[in-house]
């Protein structure tokens, strides 16, 4: 809607994997080379964690995307609140073992075994990506996703496991001491620094194609201090900025702005 008015060739806060949104704050570069050092080190298991809107699943497409054809296939659990053998059902579909999804637990374990006995012979590794992973502690199927670090290959997992979720993932692991001590590397993805928040909007809007200043530097300091650096908030108090700047016919946007539209924001609660 906005995007002509700010000439703009896509819009920048869009909730959107797309690659070139990426921004490679100090936070989530360190832990972007951690993963992938496991990943492509075939470890069993890697966690990585922070508060909700950190850029979790952002982070985590972004490293499968730069993971050689050797790591596959990739599986990708968006929802995995689910019980143990309807997970394990799952699984075996995803990794194209068939079958659908109301397999006994026996037989989806055959199947999964099998189709990553078939694929580590073909030189190949599968990565599972479990995203919202903090959900998996209720189910019971961090023990699961435990006993299928167990299916090794000379010595070797299987399938490298990347679990995402909220701190909270953190003491659920902790009550899980077996599978705690398969993981190769345990990641915290912080807020941003003020300097990278201001960082990260200018890279999304250059990626969006921006040829102009569209946010004064008063309003980017106003951004950080409204959002606290999480990047889903700064996402949605920029989009809304470039709306109402749309609509007020504004050339560019400033702090007074910032604090009225963030003032709308966290002003609408429910009667």
């Amino acid at each position: 809607m906005y995007e002509t008015h700010w000439q703009l060739a896509a819009r920048p806060f869009d909730h959107s994997a797309d690659s070139r949104f990426y921004y490679p704050s100090e936070s989530q570069q360190g832990a972007l080379l951690k993963l992938r050092y496991a990943l492509e080190n075939r470890r069993g298991a890697a966690l990585l964690t922070g508060a909700a809107g950190l850029g979790k699943t952002m982070l985590a497409q972004t490293l499968t995307r730069q993971l050689g054809e050797s790591l596959s296939p990739k599986v990708h659990l968006v929802f995995p609140q689910m019980p143990p053998g309807q997970l394990l059902a799952y699984l075996a579909d995803q990794l194209s073992a068939g079958g659908g999804t109301s397999l006994t637990v026996e037989q989806s374990l055959r199947r999964i075994e099998t189709r990553l006995r078939e694929n580590a012979k073909a030189g190949k590794h599968a990565v599972i990506v479990i995203d919202e992973a903090h959900l998996l502690d209720d189910s019971q199927a961090l023990e699961t996703v435990r006993l299928l670090l167990n299916l090794e290959q000379d010595a070797r997992p299987l399938a490298s496991f990347l679990l995402t979720g909220q701190t909270s993932l953190l003491l659920a692991i902790e009550r899980h001491p077996d599978l705690e001590e398969r993981l190769a590397v345990k990641c915290l993805l912080r807020r941003f620094k003020p300097e990278e928040t201001m960082g990260y909007i200018q890279h999304r809007l250059t990626a969006a194609g921006a040829k102009q200043a569209i946010f004064t530097d008063g309003a980017l300091e106003a951004i950080h201090q409204e959002t606290l650096g999480i990047p889903r908030r700064i996402n949605r108090l920029c989009d809304l900025a470039l709306l109402v700047g749309f609509a007020e016919e504004l050339t560019s946007i400033g702090p007074d702005q910032i604090a009225a539209i963030s003032e709308e924001l966290t002003g609408v609660t429910a009667e």
